[in-house]
């Protein structure tokens, strides 16, 4: 299939064949590449939900994908929450096929592995044959930024079975190229993968290590002790008040512009995923300080004490410079005698004992009586060291192999880009 001609007020001009930037050495003489309406390289399935009433349709053998079972960066789609024993008014997806979300959260996708069904949030292409099925993966992919582009027009965010069939895919006529990007693109893929797995297995043996290096519930002393320290003293109990003296933020005026787009960070729940706090997603000005809000210096401790996301876990960091919060989070000023990173990580290590109050708005309270009511464990100064540095470390190889997957993202999008055709080019 060539590209369509365009026509002028005298005569037709051919529009020039679609090449990608990059191509494998035995491909670059090939001719230029197709397109092809996605419709055309295989049937397009919308999902059904099975009667939830029928229980005999439920808990069988074969998955019933939503878009909850999708997770981001997994190309295939081996678990999901719910399973069926048969369906009744939609297709069954064989393996190989590409899954696609088009209601709400436009572009998750996955290729199934074994037989499927998915629910009405997906659309799906059973592949022809015509074109390799990692390919078209692929290319849904590299298409997805521009799918998430158009404008949405109803309130909900939907690519309905007609658009989504009709969405053009550039293609090499030579069923070879097409297998040998999916390659190229498969391998980076494991890689992503293999480290994904590797940051996992980080995290995990930390938390790990965390249940081994502080007391238990219920107990005084840590199961685990460096070696130099397992004759030392015990741990002396103490509450967060006694070590601690709490600062409440604030929410400087919105109606003030001279307050806010400063440059001093200004914490709120949405800025604390991070154990280190750099940077914010608001800033403010040096009016504001005293104006709805106050600073938490360099070395303070932030606790998130209101909010929905308690209920999920308890957002505790350290302000790495000096910065603003809102009034949904406290600041704990540390006594010198407290190393600052053992406060730290014990902290997020009992986090599940903070006592969270329902608001009655669906969000989460911890009483500031409770904080300060908290109880933690106490060894001598070294000892504390030795813990805050263990730990630190390993935080340090996370983050150092967290930015290698995140340089692998980056290489993978930027090799797409020259493997395929942009968008643009295809609409021209």
């Amino acid at each position: 299939m060539s590209r369509k001609t365009k026509t002028t007020a005298t005569k037709e001009v051919a529009t020039p064949a679609l090449m990608p930037k990059l191509r494998f050495p035995e491909f670059r003489d090939a001719v230029g590449w197709e397109t092809t309406p996605l419709g055309e390289l295989g049937a397009i399935v919308t999902g059904k939900t099975p009667s939830t009433k029928e229980d005999d349709l439920w808990g069988g053998e074969m998955l019933f994908i939503t878009p909850t079972d999708i997770t981001e960066g997994e190309k295939y789609q081996h678990t999901t929450q719910r399973t069926v024993v048969e369906t009744r008014g939609t297709k069954v997806l064989p393996p190989g096929s590409v899954v696609y979300t088009c209601i709400a959260s436009i572009g998750k996708m996955a290729l199934t592995v074994v037989p499927s069904v998915t629910n009405q949030q997906i659309n799906a292409v059973v592949p022809n044959g015509k074109t390799a099925r990692e390919f078209i993966y692929y290319s849904l992919a590299n298409l997805t930024p521009w799918i998430k582009s158009i404008p949405a027009t109803s309130t909900l965010p939907i690519i309905n079975k007609t658009q989504f069939s009709g969405f053009i895919i550039p293609h090499p006529e030579d069923k070879a190229e097409q297998q040998k990007i999916a390659e190229c693109l498969s391998s980076v893929d494991e890689l992503m993968a293999a480290q994904a797995r590797k940051v996992d297995a980080l995290k995990t043996h930390k938390k790990g290590l965390m249940q081994q290096l502080f007391p238990r519930e219920g107990e005084t002393l840590p199961r685990l002790r460096f070696p130099e320290f397992q004759n030392a003293g015990e741990w002396e109990m103490k509450t967060m008040g006694s070590i601690a003296s709490f600062s409440s933020g604030g929410t400087p005026s919105k109606d003030n512009p001279e307050y806010w787009n400063g440059t001093i960070p200004w914490v709120s729940a949405s800025s604390m995923y991070d154990l280190v706090i750099q940077k914010a997603d608001h800033y403010v000005t040096p009016l504001a300080i005293g104006n709805g809000t106050r600073i938490a210096k360099k070395g303070s401790i932030l606790i998130l004490v209101r909010g929905s996301m308690l209920f999920k876990r308890v957002p505790i960091c350290v302000a790495g410079i000096d910065v603003t919060f809102n009034q949904d989070v406290k600041a704990l000023d540390v006594d010198p005698s407290i190393n600052t990173g053992f406060l730290l990580y014990q902290l997020s290590a009992f986090q599940a004992r903070f006592p969270i109050n329902e608001t009655g708005i669906g969000a989460g309270k911890i009483e500031l009586e409770h904080l300060k009511e908290f109880e933690l464990f106490i060894p001598d100064a070294p000892e504390q060291q030795r813990i805050a540095d263990c730990l630190s470390s390993l935080d340090a190889l996370i983050t150092a192999e967290t930015q290698k997957h995140e340089a692998l993202k980056t290489h993978k999008k930027g090799l797409m880009q020259q493997l395929f055709p942009s968008p643009e080019e295809v609409a021209v």
